[in-house]
């Protein structure tokens, strides 16, 4: 079973922490802007709805891979409270540094709504919330599932040693599951898949019209997949360091 690291406040002032937090701003505020933007620009620019959804989801697919990408070497490119909470479960972030991290997603998102809002002359940024005809229940269900399986790419692609040869190819293939999420699930609840995303923009609207549906769904999904892909599907080996006495 993995073993969940507490960690301690020390941690806040440590160099490579910092640095990591300054980096997950930056991809966590250029993937809200670039997400909420393109669902904003749906609102303006004519076309259908499928046109539209089609346009949002490849956006966020193409923001996401390369924000992952960007952020990966000094923060891991989170960009999503769920993916930290996934991979606390799974032992590979601390406690702490989960919630840094998830405060710092947070204010990344206000901060690109704020900015959007600004450089729109004063568009509303759309919120995320539940379609006519969808319930509360209905939606956390549907948050879950699809968070999980953004988790789950998470571990297959990125996190797994033996991912073999999918080496690199992680965050394409994160990108594009939650493409294609958005599309399977968009119409519906919304598909946030992140509770940072959905919280940027309820704040500068001061909308929050079914929001706790975009916590509660994304991080029992994310925690879920974690937890699972780690304690069941990773096999971890261990080759002993040699002893002078076994000749080496």
């Amino acid at each position: 079973m993995a073993r969940i690291a507490l960690g301690t406040f020390r941690e806040a002032v440590q160099p490579e922490c910092i640095r990591a937090l300054i980096v997950e701003f930056i991809c966590t505020f250029l993937f809200v802007f670039a997400g909420v933007g393109a669902a904003m620009a749906t609102d303006t620019l004519t076309g259908n709805e499928v046109v539209n959804l089609f346009f949002v989801a490849m956006a966020h697919a193409l923001v996401v891979a390369v924000m992952i990408s960007a952020g990966f070497r000094i923060c891991g490119g989170h960009i999503n409270p769920a993916v930290s909470l996934g991979l606390c479960v799974g032992g590979h972030i601390t406690v702490f540094r989960s919630i840094l991290y998830w405060i710092d997603q947070c204010l990344a998102s206000v901060a690109a709504c704020a900015v959007l809002t600004y450089v729109t002359g004063g568009l509303t940024t759309p919120i995320i919330s539940l379609a006519s005809g969808v319930g509360y229940l209905q939606g956390v269900v549907l948050e879950i599932v699809l968070t999980f399986s953004l988790l789950f790419t998470v571990y297959a692609t990125i996190v797994d040693p033996k991912k073999g040869a999918l080496d690199g190819q992680g965050p394409l293939l994160t990108g594009l599951v939650v493409g294609a999420n958005i599309m399977a699930g968009g119409a519906f609840s919304g598909a946030a898949m992140n509770p940072a995303r959905a919280f940027g923009p309820a704040f500068v609207s001061g909308d929050w019209t079914d929001h706790w549906v975009y916590w509660v769904g994304p991080l029992i999904g994310g925690g879920l997949a974690g937890f699972m892909f780690e304690n069941f599907f990773i096999v971890r080996t261990h080759v002993p360091i040699p002893r002078e006495e076994d000749g080496f």
